[in-house]
This record gives C-alpha cells, sequence and structure tokens, in this order.
C-alpha cells in the first residue's frame, strides 16, 4: 500500500491519507478554506499529504510559498482575520520556531488585544517527533513548547480517527489552533469506522482501560503505550492507557479519573523531560492527588540530547516499550 488510497472494499487506511481526507472534504465544504506551506503543491507536501490537491483545487487554494515561515505564518494570520479559514503546513515543528513570534505574539494574542473584536481562526499544521533518522533539526517534539501559551490550542492526533477528524472540529474554533502530526505515524494503518463522522477536541480518551495504573501519553506514544499494555496483561497486570490528545487546555478530569482509580501513573512523553508536557501533568497530579498515590509518579521521555542521526542512538534516545513495561512493572510490583 502506498498510504495515499485506502484498501479496496475495507475501510482501511494510513494516517497520512486520513489527515489528506480532511484537508480535502474541508476544501471541498468551505470555500473560504485553503492550504499554504512549503511543498505542498506540485511537489505533494514532504511527507506526501497533499498529493494530488494541487490538480484537484488549482493554486489559489493549494498555496506553495517561499521558504520563510513567519511570512507564511503572518500571511495566515492575516486571511484569518479577514474572514478566510486557512490551513497553514510548517514542514517540521524545528522550523516552527522561525515563526514563533507570529504564534506567540500576533495569532495567540491579537484576539485579547483587541478586545475580542478580531478572531484568528487560523490552523496550522505541522510534522513533529522523531524515528525516521531526520537528525536534530527535523525530528524534535515541541508540542508542550507551545502548549505554554495561552490563546492557543494544540491538538496531537495518535490514531486514524483523530487525524481523520480533528481537522474539521479545529477549523471551526474561532481561534488558533496548532495541529501535531508525528512523521512515524504518517505509515500507520487503523480501520475508520464508517459511522464516525466526527470528534471533539475537548476530552482525552482511553483507549484501553484497566485497573492496576494509568500510562498517560500521546502521538507515537500511544502505539507504543498500548503495545507496553499487551505485554503487561500477560503478566496480570492491566494498565490503563489514555490518550491524552489535547495538550493545550489538558483535560484534567480524565487524568484525574483515572490516576485516581488506579493510584499508580507512568507518563509517556517524546519531549526533553525538563519543562515537558509530562512535567505539567505530574506536577498537577502532585497538587491535586498526592494522597490517592500509591506509588510515586514515573516519566518516559526522550533524553536530553539534539536527536542523533545513527539508527541505534536514535533508538536509544527516544522511550521504547521495553522502558514503559520496565516503569510500569516496578511501580505494581516492586522489588
Amino acid at each position: 500500500m502506498n498510504g495515499q488510497t485506502a484498501k479496496a472494499g475495507t475501510n482501511l487506511l494510513t494516517y497520512r491519507e486520513a489527515c489528506r481526507q480532511a484537508i480535502r472534504e474541508a476544501l471541498i465544504n468551505d470555500p473560504r478554506t485553503f492550504l499554504m506551506g512549503e511543498d505542498i503543491g506540485l511537489y505533494g507536501g514532504c511527507y506526501a499529504v497533499s498529493k494530488g490537491l494541487l490538480s484537484e483545487f488549482g493554486p489559489d487554494r493549494i498555496r506553495d510559498t517561499p521558504l520563510a515561515e513567519a511570512a507564511f505564518v503572518g500571511a495566515g494570520i492575516g486571511a484569518a482575520m479577514a474572514g478566510l479559514r486557512p490551513i497553514v503546513e510548517i514542514m517540521t515543528c524545528n522550523f516552527s520556531l522561525l515563526a514563533l513570534d507570529q504564534i506567540m505574539n500576533n495569532a495567540a494574542t491579537i484576539p485579547h488585544m483587541s478586545g475580542g473584536q478580531f478572531a484568528v481562526p487560523l490552523v496550522i499544521r505541522m510534522a513533529t517527533g522523531a524515528g525516521r533518522q531526520l537528525a536534530a533539526q527535523h525530528s524534535h517534539s515541541l508540542e508542550g513548547w507551545f502548549a505554554h501559551i495561552p490563546g492557543l490550542k494544540v491538538l496531537a492526533p495518535g490514531t486514524i480517527e483523530d487525524a481523520r477528524f480533528m481537522l474539521k472540529a479545529a477549523l471551526a474554533d474561532p481561534n488558533p489552533v496548532l495541529i501535531f502530526e508525528h512523521i512515524v505515524l504518517y505509515n500507520a494503518e487503523g480501520e475508520l469506522d464508517p459511522d464516525i463522522t466526527e470528534v471533539d477536541i475537548a476530552k482525552a480518551r482511553i483507549r484501553r482501560p484497566g485497573r492496576d495504573i494509568s500510562i498517560l501519553t500521546y502521538g507515537n506514544g500511544l502505539p507504543k503505550s498500548l503495545a507496553a499494555a499487551e505485554t503487561l496483561a500477560a503478566e496480570e497486570i492491566e494498565a490503563e492507557v489514555v490518550d491524552l490528545r489535547i495538550l493545550r487546555p489538558l483535560d484534567n478530569a480524565t487524568i484525574f479519573e483515572s490516576v485516581a482509580r488506579t493510584r499508580r501513573c507512568v507518563i509517556v512523553d517524546e519531549g526533553w523531560k525538563s519543562g515537558s508536557i509530562s512535567a505539567e501533568i505530574a506536577a498537577r497530579l502532585s497538587e491535586e492527588l498526592f494522597f490517592e498515590l500509591d506509588a510515586p509518579l514515573r516519566r518516559i521521555c526522550s533524553r536530553e540530547v539534539p536527536i542523533p542521526y545513527a539508527a541505534h542512538m536514535e533508538e536509544a534516545a527516544l522511550p521504547q516499550i521495553s522502558q514503559i513495561v520496565h516503569a510500569a512493572r516496578s511501580l505494581v510490583t516492586p522489588q
């Protein structure tokens, strides 16, 4: 399967195709919507998400940009303020730092600084994460940085379903929404329930129920955590896997309910441990549920180094299934 079409006669499709279908649906349903970014037109996108859209919708709605993130993100903000519904693609989240001023000081603040006179209904999609040997300038997980900023909504689809329908909900939001798509997930395949036509962008989801320990995660940490839960189940340890999905605002209610019930928690986050999403969640759990915990909190994060290029070093730098299993096992059955 080339990742661009679903297999005939099934609802099986890739994460990549789910993202492409979401963009195509948005372009069909709303003439105000357009896609803008580097290499998204004739080339079809760095990760082939926009392949074929230029020939279908033309250059007015599939707009290739120069290599100038600050410029085209700023153009997207202006278009959103003028009543359009732009989808801006940043090739990798590392490059989003070139547009950080536009995102933080304009997109996130204009609705507030204007006293609500201007909305910024902008969606910014960007690839995040490591695992494909793209080295240190194309492989980091910076969604936690953006989740620090008031005025933004930060989404991290970890399933085919969320990749397919989160964009629709994001475009309906009057404020800027950032969607972080993990590069390893683009080739992942899954069944899409034909009865589902939308998802919310407000709540976390329990992807696997359990009673012994909560594993909180998102993005590419989700399949790793589900695999770890399978291994633990063979040892009669039932891990509950919570897909955070929404990194700002975090769904405290779902997180707290799960951890209060299992009384143990491992947080899996591909970002660096210092100042990360995992650090924020651990702080909230310590503040609100300290006396509900039967064991210390554990965090599985990337090593605090620039992501290496060499495959074995990249693997050593990233959270792995074996680490999740070991951390969960040590909390449930301490040695």
